[in-house]
């Protein structure tokens, strides 16, 4: 099994992957992890203030933040993301969540290709709770066709600029192979999920029984997303989760 890291004060272990984020997030024996979803984005500021109220109506500490889902309004040049996430991790810094350039919290951040904020927004949030023999609950954040935390994306990508069914084929398979890699960590699987999110503007369908469908990732439905990924040249985008108890506000 891929080791994980206990952050502390969190009620969560992480499996570590790069500044701007985790791989993903595991609750701790005695905790559950909830998820929140925004009815409409909320701008990152006033994101950030809202959820810091609702941990603080919890009664859960600012470090229980685990996971959060943004939606911004186009991809980032690759600049542009760096630039981005400087300012996203200022907060977690903040909050005591983010030390010595490690980030605790998983994160996807995708780009609606219909109706995109005017900004970067909240579309949804996971903290944990504490509960008393709990089922195991995890999120995994999401993940495109190329290789994170290398100098770029663009060199790291599968099958770059190549959106044809074959393309496709290939980017999603490497994106599915690497649900898999993450949700290892926490000895999860497919089984496991009660979320299976994609996020593409390209045609899933002739891969949708044969991969999807084969690996048991749609054992539950797929939520498709007519979103982009968050970086120019990304096609493919895969976020899942193991979480109990949800709600919309």
């Amino acid at each position: 099994m891929i080791s994980t890291v206990e952050a502390p004060n969190s009620g969560y272990r992480f499996m570590p992957g790069v500044s701007q984020y985790s791989c993903g997030i595991a609750a701790l024996p005695g905790f559950s992890i909830e998820r929140v979803r925004f009815a409409e984005p909320v701008p990152l500021k006033a994101g950030f203030a809202r959820i810091a109220d609702m941990l603080k109506q919890a009664g859960r500490p600012l470090t229980a933040f685990g996971a959060c889902e943004l939606r911004s309004p186009a991809p980032f040049t690759e600049e542009g993301f760096k630039a981005f996430n400087e300012i996203y991790i200022k907060t977690l810094i903040e909050w005591g969540i983010m030390k010595d350039g490690v980030n605790p919290v998983a994160r996807s951040n995708v780009c609606p290709e219909i109706a995109p904020p005017a900004e970067p927004s909240f579309h949804a949030f996971s903290f944990t709770v504490p509960a008393t023999d709990a089922a195991p609950s995890f999120v995994v954040a999401g993940s495109g066709e190329s290789v994170e935390g290398k100098a770029n994306y663009r060199d790291h990508t599968v099958r770059l600029g190549d959106t044809s069914p074959e393309g496709m084929l290939e980017k999603a398979k490497y994106v599915l192979g690497e649900m898999e890699r993450r949700m290892s960590a926490f000895g999860g699987s497919w089984r496991d999920t009660t979320g299976v999110q994609v996020y593409t503007v390209h045609d899933i369908h002739p891969f949708l029984a044969s991969e999807l469908g084969r690996r048991g990732a749609a054992r539950h439905g797929v939520t498709w997303h007519f979103n982009r990924p968050p970086v120019v040249g990304l096609d493919y985008e895969m976020d899942c989760r193991c979480v109990h108890s949800e709600r919309v506000i």
